[in-house]
């Protein structure tokens, strides 16, 4: 089937959310349950389509909202306030709109911390947190090691990326950032450079992100703007407080890619290999995809929606 067919099988629309429009993308009935899909940047609903046309398939219902001050959702008014637990608060009450009583959480980039947080207080919503590139790390993670080049500690300067980004349109500015967190590499400018100067129009797109998806986040981004992005989750780091003891009482599967460059930062690669994460989760089960890159749901659709499914399999609701 063609993916413009099976873009039909996806439906949309807005919900009133704590005094914003959001906008939710939706695929099947759910008779097994339903899963809710939660993106990083850049990323938005859209990147999810192959995940929700499988649960759909298998029974499930498919729920992926935009963030709020992401693609079609609403922009909150003040962006500099931005906190993860309005995240949070926007996914308990997109499911009490929808009227959802318990979801499997299935979370990507940034959007793991607010997935890890909501399990964490409210399990008797949660059926069980699969989390793509990002473990649970307790604290967060620490950027004082890391060198004064690096896409974090740039894009929280204030002005300083939209200065970077504004030199471009928006495509220009997605299509590099996808080049750039595709690699094994972490994104580091040099002290002379901008993190956009890392690639260029002759840089090759990742073969599996077509000209036509290209054209979809770079729509959805012309819409939102990079304001919002930029605060959450770039400059809204330190607001984030860790749950005191955190014990997860639901299933938590983490993903990662062999080759996604997250692995590199600081404390990732430890909190996966040493045991840490099962002190927090004792029904953890951790997966590796051998070449998974950062964006492994897209890169490797089949093998992702094989684990997902096998996941929710092994999870039934209660």
């Amino acid at each position: 089937m063609a993916m413009a067919e099976q873009q039909q099988q996806i439906e949309h629309s807005h919900l009133a959310i704590r005094g914003l429009n959001l906008h939710v993308a939706q695929a099947g009935t759910g008779e097994l349950g339903t899963v809710l899909f939660l993106h990083g940047f850049p990323e938005i609903w859209y990147s999810w389509r192959h995940q929700m046309l499988a649960v759909a398939a298998a029974g499930y219902r498919a729920i992926a909202p935009d963030w709020r001050g992401y693609g079609l959702s609403d922009q909150p008014p003040e962006p500099e306030a931005a906190v993860y637990r309005d995240l949070e608060e926007d996914l308990l009450a997109v499911l009490d709109a929808l009227s959802v009583p318990k979801a499997y959480l299935v979370a990507k980039d940034f959007g793991a911390m607010p997935a890890y947080d909501f399990a964490l207080r409210h399990p008797n919503r949660t059926c069980g947190v699969m989390c793509l590139g990002i473990p649970f790390l307790h604290g967060g993670s620490s950027f004082t090691a890391m060198p004064e080049g690096f896409y974090i500690l740039r894009w929280r300067e204030p002005g300083r990326a939209e200065a970077d980004f504004g030199r471009y349109d928006v495509k220009r500015v997605v299509r590099t950032i996808y080049i750039l967190f595709s690699r094994s590499e972490i994104p580091t400018a040099k002290e002379d450079q901008e993190i956009m100067d890392l690639a260029d129009l002759s840089t090759p797109l990742p073969e599996w992100f077509t000209e036509e998806d290209l054209a979809v986040y770079t729509s959805l981004y012309e819409k939102s703007g990079f304001v919002y992005p930029l605060q959450m989750p770039y400059r809204s780091l330190h607001k984030r407080h860790p749950i005191e003891d955190p014990k997860f009482e639901v299933p938590v599967f983490v993903v990662m890619g062999e080759k996604d460059y997250v692995i590199k930062f600081p404390g990732v690669e430890a909190v996966l290999k040493n045991g840490t994460m099962e002190k927090f989760a004792p029904d953890l089960k951790i997966t590796y995809i051998p070449e998974g890159s950062h964006f492994v749901q897209e890169q490797f659709p089949d093998k992702v929606n094989e684990l997902l499914l096998g996941f929710l399999k092994d999870h039934p609701v209660a």
